[in-house]
């Protein structure tokens, strides 16, 4: 598959099969994204493959979290203190193509908590990923994480396999910490990995993407 072919298969995926991931899989997928760049060469990335009833367990602990009334507190600032346009007509947007997509109204709220608490519970995928770095690095391998993770969705996409990138496994770092045995790593964010639920119908949409025109300026 051609690296553009790869780059428009990809997508995030919310429902899996019932199918397990070979560990010699998730491996070759991580041996080749660690060739991902970095700033001299720092490869700030650590990553916790989670499954099994390990998976389950943590993911029951997040969700108990958030139900009991527990803030969700990311390490960072994922998204902006206050949104301006035109991220915050996307954002709306994005968020109303998935509800439509399963007839979920806006008066629904118990079926938009159970969709949010879909996210906790990585979407049932049978693999979740989750991306740590150092405390003492700076933004720049924040940067650098962001080319990791991409790699390790591109390379999953030439394995057969879907994923969907979550902030939301991010949401409580301290006890996906506990869990994993980590101790200061900051948390960057989750990953469900296992082969796309082809049938689902919240895989059957797709969210739009800006002409070049729309972001780029050439200068000659």
């Amino acid at each position: 598959m051609s690296i553009a072919k790869t780059l428009q298969e990809r997508k995030s995926t919310r429902a899996f099969l019932d199918k397990p991931v070979p560990r010699s899989v998730i491996e070759k997928i991580l041996k080749a994204a660690r060739h991902a760049p970095s700033g001299t060469n720092t490869q700030p990335w650590k990553v916790a493959v989670v499954s099994g009833e390990k998976r389950h367990a943590l993911s029951d602990k997040i969700v108990a979290a958030f139900q009991s009334g527990q803030p969700p507190q990311m390490d960072y600032h994922y998204y902006p203190q206050n949104w301006t346009e035109p991220y915050k007509t996307r954002r709306k947007e994005c968020g109303l193509q998935l509800y439509q997509t399963l007839g979920i109204t806006r008066e629904d709220k118990e079926r938009q908590k159970e969709q949010w608490l879909a996210n906790y519970r990585a979407f049932e995928a049978p693999v979740v990923l989750f991306f740590f770095m150092d405390p003492v690095l700076e933004k720049g391998s924040f940067v650098d994480m962001g080319m990791f993770v991409q790699s390790v969705m591109l390379m999953a996409v030439e394995e057969g396999l879907a994923t969907c990138p979550q902030a939301s496994l991010g949401e409580y770092p301290d006890i996906v910490r506990a869990a994993l045995g980590y101790q200061d790593e900051v948390l960057i964010c989750g990953m469900a990995l296992g082969y796309e639920d082809k049938e689902a119908v919240i895989n059957s949409y797709r969210t739009p993407r800006l002409d070049v025109e729309e972001f780029t300026r050439f200068f000659e």
